[in-house]
């Protein structure tokens, strides 16, 4: 999975023209080092999307343009368009990440 190591990375990334996934997170989050533990599983599970992560801390202005209050969040794009955001009080689990993966 690729780290966003610049803003013109990021905006190429949620810009394509197929689903992207943006796990948003720090390296200080108790709940992303969980998060961890499972994401290898469910991004090989879900082949058929992009992934990449964006570290919070380093992207502030990136985070709050997308509202993400909470780490660790994801959020899907498409052609630029936010589909769907996973609050971190619901991307706790596998289960809960992959359940969020299937409604979109």
């Amino acid at each position: 999975m690729n780290q966003i190591k610049n803003e013109q990375e990021y905006r190429e990334k949620i810009n394509a023209d197929q689903l992207t996934v943006g796990i948003f997170t720090t390296t200080w989050c108790p709940d992303c080092k969980r998060m961890d533990m499972f994401i290898d599983e469910i991004i090989s599970e879900n082949k058929d999307k992009t992934w990449f992560k964006v570290d919070r801390d380093e992207f502030p202005e990136i985070s709050d343009e997308q509202n993400v209050m909470g780490i660790p969040s994801l959020l899907v794009f498409k052609n630029g368009e936010k589909l769907a955001h996973l609050h971190s009080a619901n991307a706790k689990t596998a289960d809960a990440v992959r359940e969020f993966l299937e409604t979109i």
